[in-house]
């Protein structure tokens, strides 16, 4: 009996499905710690700071992961890789569940970095594969998008499951949907429509240094790269911690006022996103284009808050949070600049190098805000002025200075190689 096709059996919305939903998975077991802070001090008997340092290292892990995974997706395939990241997220948020201590408690975070890692290259070269080249911006930005409800999931629900079923049994719970779709994505995803495996060549270290030196090389990888970085850390770093004590303690707004700021923030992202790709998919050729004026206006609402005499008026405030939200989707656009800069079998470690930008750009930010808050409020205290917040804030400058240099910088170098290929087509006659 003849063994029935990929295509047969399934199209590309159903991989695309099936590859999103273990992304928002990996987004839930990422965000899945924000609402059990105070119960995993008491759990693990852990200071603010030992707190904090779960976050941070589970981002420092994913950030450094990010070219690794790429060079394993672009040797054993999204599939493969994606169902060992399923699986590790799921045997980590177990160990999680069942930790007692703190340094198994970081350790399972650790491997929850990990395997979080894994996911969301792996969706996006299979988008890239399954899909026409024109509709793949607008399935890419989907993808980040509709994967941030992971993080909408991790908030309610986990918040009932920790009240009502105490830590254990509510984390246990949550890395049972790992199972499940660890089962789905066994049996529904194929690397190609041709093929249910693509594999690439052996990861030699010649080999890798090789793939990451010519993805680097070209100045379209390195245009994505600072596209990345220059566009998400606002957002990140506003959604991940300094954005609610900014609101409450730098503009003096309430608890319940600063909450609905940053719900805002989530709701820019998820309608700028479809907007984005079908822009990229319509104009591609102004992709530098788009980043350059989103970053400037970011750059501009948040010069107009800084410098407003006292605290920023709400309407402004809700202004900043709708603009710096379309940052988060704007950062997708320096992967599609990986995909057409690159072959598909660099794609991955190409996307690899290119989601290190923004992450790193976060990390930096997030500790310079501190150090900043720190330096400008007297003593020991935490209780941080609205003048040290400007402070603080301003350190997004020397980011923004740097990142959109290398834009203008990279954007240029690229239409200068693009040009140069296309003339070479037309004198072979191709």
């Amino acid at each position: 009996m003849t063994q029935p096709s990929p295509t047969r059996l399934q199209g590309p919305w159903l991989v695309w499905l099936v590859g999103l939903l273990v992304y928002m998975l990996a987004v839930f077991h990422r965000s899945s710690l924000g609402v059990a802070g105070l119960a995993a001090t008491d759990r693990f008997d852990i200071s603010a700071a030992q707190l904090a340092t779960f976050t941070m290292l589970q981002l420092l892990v994913y950030a450094g992961m990010q070219i690794p995974v790429g060079l394993l997706v672009d040797r054993f395939g999204s599939r493969s890789v994606l169902l060992v990241g399923t699986t590790l997220l799921t045997l980590a948020q177990v160990g999680f569940a069942l930790a007692t201590t703190y340094p198994l408690a970081l350790l399972a975070r650790a491997f929850v970095g990990v395997g979080d890692a894994m996911t969301f290259i792996c969706v996006l070269r299979l988008v890239s594969s399954w899909f026409p080249v024109r509709r793949i911006p607008l399935v890419t930005q989907l993808t980040g998008t509709l994967g941030q409800l992971g993080a909408v999931a991790a908030a309610v629900p986990m918040t009932w499951a920790l009240g009502h079923l105490g830590w254990t049994r509510a984390y246990l719970l949550a890395a049972s949907f790992g199972v499940v779709l660890a089962v789905a994505a066994y049996f529904s995803l194929h690397d190609a429509p041709t093929a249910r495996n693509l594999r690439g060549a052996r990861l030699s270290f010649a080999a890798v240094r090789a793939s990451l030196a010519a993805s680097w090389a070209h100045p379209g990888t390195r245009l994505g790269f600072w596209m990345h970085f220059t566009t998400q850390f606002s957002a990140t770093v506003m959604a991940l911690l300094w954005g609610y004590p900014f609101f409450v303690r730098g503009e003096g707004r309430s608890a319940a006022v600063a909450g609905l700021l940053l719900t805002l923030l989530v709701v820019a992202i998820m309608v700028s996103g479809p907007v984005l790709g079908w822009l990229v998919g319509a104009h591609p050729w102004h992709r530098s284009t788009m980043v350059l004026t989103i970053v400037s206006s970011i750059v501009t609402v948040w010069t107009v808050v800084l410098l407003w005499p006292g605290n920023a008026p709400l309407p402004l405030l809700v202004l900043l949070t709708l603009v710096v939200g379309v940052g988060g989707p704007a950062s997708m656009i320096g992967f599609d600049l990986g995909r057409t800069s690159n072959p598909p079998e660099r794609f991955a470690s190409a996307s690899g190098i290119i989601n290190q930008g923004g992450f790193c750009a976060s990390l930096v930010l997030v500790v310079v805000i501190g150090l900043v808050l720190d330096w400008r409020t007297p003593g020991a205290s935490v209780a941080y002025t609205p003048s040290a917040f400007r402070w603080a804030m301003s350190a997004q400058y020397a980011l923004w200075g740097l990142g959109l240099l290398q834009i203008w910088r990279y954007r240029r170098r690229t239409r200068r190689v693009v040009s140069r290929d296309e003339l070479t087509a037309v004198a072979r006659g191709h």
